[in-house]
């Protein structure tokens, strides 16, 4: 079975081959750059299945690369690293496209999840920072469409924000997994979102959010 392919993005040499050792047990890392511009490029020519990147890197820091890499057709979701417990840095990053939010000095334990998660539709968010994250979100949230949807529809969604599957919300509402997946289908339409990744963006944004249950 083919790994995931990986394209790496950072500017110090022995930290992203530390990174390639991290991640190359489960993970294809097909290249690896030093600056924004040359990821942009290495993303266009190896269409890698996920991207992971640090923020600071020069010619174009990795939000202003992820922002021209989201411009691409079937572009590829982006693991951002860092090193600061800066919540304006992460609200930035995922008003930029991102996927996942890692801080490095977190990587050994929590990168290679990250990926995973991100490469089945999730949002992965160091926990050391999500609460801070998920309240600045909801200090600029202004009401959106959300308001409309249905008790139900929303219960639904602060589930799936929570990273609950489509079983466990059905056992925690005592509802068929196919209502489940046609309450989601709904809220998708209702708020024109195409992905479940930018659907719990959308949700945690809006402060639309619950601890997962258990």
């Amino acid at each position: 079975m083919n790994k995931p392919r990986i394209v790496l993005a950072d500017d110090h040499r022995m930290v992203a081959e530390s990174l390639k050792q991290l991640l190359d047990p489960e993970f294809d890392v097909v290249e690896i750059v030093e600056d924004g511009k040359s990821l942009v490029i290495a993303v266009r020519e190896r269409q890698p299945e996920i991207v992971v990147t640090d923020i600071s890197i020069p010619l174009l820091n990795g939000i202003e690369a992820a922002c021209r890499i989201n411009e691409m057709e079937n572009h590829p979701p982006i693991v951002f690293l860092t090193t600061q417990l800066d919540i304006a840095c992460a609200v930035n990053a995922f008003e930029a496209g991102a996927s996942g939010y890692v801080l490095k000095q977190a990587a050994s334990s929590e990168l290679a999840t990250a990926v995973n998660e991100v490469l089945r539709g999730q949002i992965y968010l160091s926990p050391v920072i999500a609460a801070d994250l998920i309240q600045a979100y909801r200090n600029i949230a202004e009401p959106h469409d959300h308001l409309r949807l249905t008790p139900r529809q929303t219960e639904v969604l602060q589930l799936l924000a929570g990273g609950c599957s489509m079983k466990e919300i059905a056992s925690i509402m005592h509802i068929s997994r196919r209502t489940v997946e046609f309450h989601k289908y709904r809220i998708m339409e209702h708020l024109e979102i195409r992905s479940m990744a930018d659907l719990i963006r959308y949700a945690i944004g809006h402060g639309i959010t619950t601890e997962r249950p258990g």
